[in-house]
């Protein structure tokens, strides 16, 4: 693979400006914008309310046209119907048949990648155990609270085994525990290979998940980089040892004042409030206390793991029977990838 192969999302120079009814430029809401997501790495794209994420992420599904710029997404252009089954999205909002059931969704998405009806079953007996709704898979989707309906929204993404997966808010809606174990999932997925792309107002998600992180403000990315290294504060140093008496304190304080440092904070130090929530949790359920909600959740399925993948390598090429419904029709080979795009926007 070259490096040109490893860029799974390429901007240079990305502006969408929207126009009134006269087409007179009225909002700017995405202006100038260079991104490089590589293939496996997790990707966070931060800003508040109105800062362009929204905008880019329609962009890069082809939902939206920039004004000006160029973008190559998994080595095509957005609209290239090629790249379309090798993309997963879970939008900010759940927008699902409330009448069908959980296993019915996603069979019904299952149908449109056209995967086949073994291959389906399979794959939703294994997502919807991940997403721990094994218990309540034949409940309308409509009667789940906010957070497992979250659940489904990204089991759903991930039903066709994407490359390229885009999360908005994921954890929006979540209880402590499923976001916890929504957080481990997205951690497993990018180790794995998968390319994340993360939208997200949870601060603390991108400290645990991200790579890089690139946080925009009206339509520009003001800073991008390595969470540690936008994090770093060079102007102090943090010392962690086991407790000290007040006597050894006082001795520190001694000696910093000799150096001319006079201001020190000692404290104890605290656990996250998560870390406990999910303590008690554990206990209680270990205790075998009943719930109707949605489960832990179980291990990553395993055609996410490439294991399916290699499985289909290894057999042997079947002929399509004739007269087989669309539903049952064999899953098209990826096209390769068209690295000259990609170089064309490195180069510019």
């Amino acid at each position: 693979m070259t490096a040109t192969e490893g860029i799974d999302i390429k901007c240079v120079g990305l502006t969408k400006t929207f126009r009134d009814f006269w087409m007179r430029p009225r909002v700017k809401a995405v202006e100038g914008l260079d991104l490089e997501v590589r293939r496996g790495q997790v990707y966070g794209l931060l800003g508040p309310n109105g800062s362009g994420k929204s905008t880019t992420i329609k962009m890069l599904l082809g939902l939206l046209s920039p004004t000006k710029g160029r973008i190559a997404v998994l080595g095509r252009r957005p609209r290239d119907v090629a790249t379309k089954k090798h993309v997963g999205y879970l939008p900010e909002e759940s927008y699902l048949y409330r009448f069908l059931s959980a296993r019915e969704t996603l069979d019904y998405y299952g149908r449109l990648f056209r995967l086949p009806a073994s291959v389906r079953r399979e794959r939703i007996d294994m997502l919807l155990d991940m997403v721990g709704l094994e218990a309540v898979e034949h409940r309308p989707v409509g009667e789940f609270s906010k957070g497992m309906q979250r659940r489904v929204g990204l089991a759903q993404s991930l039903i066709n085994d994407p490359q390229l997966l885009i999360l908005d808010e994921p954890t929006s809606g979540m209880d402590p525990v499923g976001a916890r174990q929504i957080k481990d999932l997205i951690a497993d997925l990018g180790r794995r290979g998968k390319t994340v792309l993360l939208c997200t107002h949870q601060l603390s998600d991108v400290e645990d998940l991200c790579d890089r992180v690139a946080i925009m403000f009206g339509g520009r990315v003001h800073a991008e980089g390595r969470c540690d290294e936008l994090l770093v504060q060079e102007d102090s140093t943090t010392i962690r040892t086991d407790s000290l008496p007040d006597g050894v304190v006082n001795e520190i304080r001694g000696v910093l004042a000799r150096h001319g440092i006079g201001h020190l904070d000692v404290e104890r130090p605290r656990r996250r409030m998560e870390s406990l929530f999910l303590e008690i949790v554990e206990r209680a359920r270990a205790q075998g206390t009943e719930t109707s909600g949605a489960r832990s959740g179980g291990q990553v399925a395993d055609f996410l793991r490439g294991h399916e993948a290699a499985k289909r390598r290894d057999a042997p090429a079947v002929p399509a029977a004739v007269g087989a419904g669309v539903a049952d029709a064999p899953v098209e080979t990826a096209r390769p990838v068209d690295t000259g795009l990609i170089d064309s926007l490195i180069n510019r």
